[in-house]
């Protein structure tokens, strides 16, 4: 092999290298955001949720690092390690939830809607304020938080209810380290009003039932009922129902029938 071939040889190797380290810098390697749901429905026992890491590559050991080894003709113990990022507090939703409207509506000649979104958790005391101010400028109050530092490590979740032009009010709510685990037939569920008459109120129900649950059942006190589909939300890992009651009746109770 004359020098020129041997030149070339390994500028095909050192440009291989930097092509994998360019789509290795591209690869988020992190944590999932946790999912909290509220504690205090028909179910009171405790769960949680597994935290979930998500990878596109082969991490070597726990550093976060990605290795790449073995290219043809070089040495299998001169790999070259690239370094990868941490996902920002942007991508994290830690400013800015991700919200999902579950249902809207209209009650005597105006919108109603319900809606719930989740917060990532904050990882210093930095990013706990400004999200705190964030939540403030909203309306929303997280669950026992009296300090932006009480946030650090935790997520939060808030089910919001509206009606016409009224600012949005927290129905459900949740801040927590870890998650509870909802699975079979369990079942927390909320009833609000529609609009901001006394008839109206206890007639909006808002639930939170597992990623398995088909239907789900509303039992109103005039001993009606009406079946409803529950649906999933961005960011959580179980499922969302709304049922809405007839007009001159509330509601009485909530089940998961298939």
């Amino acid at each position: 092999m004359s020098a020129d071939q041997n030149r070339n040889h390994d500028m095909s190797q050192t440009d291989i290298a930097l092509l994998l380290a360019d789509a290795a810098d591209e690869v988020e390697i992190g944590i999932a955001p946790v999912q909290a749901v509220i504690r205090g429905g028909r179910r009171r026992r405790a769960r949680r949720w597994a935290v979930a890491t998500v990878m596109a590559l082969v991490v070597a050991g726990s550093t976060g690092a990605l290795a790449v080894t073995g290219l043809p003709g070089g040495n299998g113990d001169r790999g070259a390690v690239v370094a990868t990022r941490s996902p920002t507090a942007e991508e994290r939703h830690v400013y800015e939830p991700q919200r999902t409207e579950l249902a809207r509506g209209t009650y005597r000649g105006k919108e109603w809607r319900a809606a719930v979104e989740l917060w990532g958790a904050p990882r210093n005391q930095a990013e706990a304020a400004r999200q705190f101010r964030a939540m403030d400028k909203l309306g929303l109050e997280p669950a026992e938080v009296h300090k932006p530092a009480d946030l650090i490590g935790k997520v939060s979740f808030f089910v919001t209810r509206a009606y016409g032009d009224h600012r949005p009010q927290q129905v459900m709510f949740n801040t927590v380290k870890k998650l509870e685990r909802f699975s079979g037939t369990d079942l927390e569920a909320v009833a609000t009003r529609l609009g901001y008459e006394p008839e109206s109120s206890g007639r909006l129900v808002i639930g939170i039932v597992a990623s398995t649950a088909q239907q789900v059942k509303c039992t109103w006190k005039d001993g009606t009922s009406i079946v409803e589909l529950p649906g999933r939300a961005a960011g959580f890992p179980m499922s969302w129902f709304v049922c809405v009651a007839p007009e001159g009746t509330s509601y009485r109770s909530a089940e998961v029938i298939q």
